[in-house]
């Protein structure tokens, strides 16, 4: 059994307009390669320690190895470039979620 992953990612959008060109491109390569939003945005608050995100967005995939490859495709050239100069900081982590039995 595969274990999906997820890629979580704090941002702090800084440019809207500029910004929405890339969320306007995103999805289609998230899709692409098996991914979905799981979140995108909305409300949050921080329960425990310091961390302030100003927005947050997570992403699944059915693997680690898709998410991966994904990160690695044209996204990086045709459709990353697009939220450059739109964020003050744009932080990206991958990690293996857990393989769930079907039930």
């Amino acid at each position: 059994m595969t274990a999906p992953a997820y890629l979580i990612v704090q941002m702090h959008i800084t440019d809207p307009e500029q910004y929405r060109q890339y969320m306007a491109a995103a999805p289609a390569r998230v899709k692409a390669y098996g991914g979905e939003y799981v979140v995108r945005g909305g409300r949050h608050e921080t329960l425990e320690g310091d961390w302030q995100p100003h927005r947050l967005a997570v992403l699944r995939f059915p693997s680690y190895e898709q998410a991966k490859a994904f990160y690695d495709s044209d996204y990086a050239v045709n459709v990353k470039p697009l939220r450059h100069g739109a964020t003050a900081y744009f932080d990206m982590v991958l990690v293996e979620g857990v393989a769930a039995p079907v039930v």
